[in-house]
């Protein structure tokens, strides 16, 4: 009886402890590489959050309504030393960001560069989860030549 008890506590603790893990995911489990999409608009809200940065903001549909669009960048730590901290993106402030779709649809993206008003282009995706390797990830190695 004790014994599993014993096994039964350690079987919830391990699916507990899981939790975060099976919340992480790669690119392609949630983001078409062939679905670029460009949003411009305002800031709504940010999530600086592990294990990826949330921005959410409002994009206008080509019909002109407005929608509201999450777009997950990298770690907070990965965005920090990319030159994106939580000082730098203020609710409010518009913004274009580059990204991936997801592929159910809905209006979240993967994004890969955010542009300020003032010009500055920042990356803000992560390639090591699978993302497209497209030159836009400044720590990404140059693939060898041949392949």
């Amino acid at each position: 009886m004790f014994r599993r008890a014993l096994f039964l506590r350690a079987g919830i603790i391990a699916a507990v402890a899981a939790g975060p893990v099976l919340a992480h995911h790669a690119f392609s489990a949630e983001f078409d590489a062939r679905a670029p999409v460009t949003l411009r608009g305002p800031v709504t809200k940010i999530e600086w959050i592990n294990p990826h940065a949330w921005i959410h903001m409002e994009n206008k549909a080509a019909n002109g309504k407005p929608e509201i669009w999450m777009v997950e960048g990298g770690t907070p730590n990965t965005l920090q030393r990319n030159g994106i901290t939580r000082d730098s993106i203020k609710v409010g402030t518009v913004i274009v960001v580059s990204g991936y779709q997801a592929k159910d649809g809905r209006m979240r993206a993967n994004g890969r560069d955010i542009t300020f008003p003032d010009g500055r282009t920042l990356f803000m995706g992560s390639s090591g989860t699978g993302a497209p390797r497209d030159g836009k990830d400044p720590n990404e190695k140059p693939k060898p030549k041949g392949l």
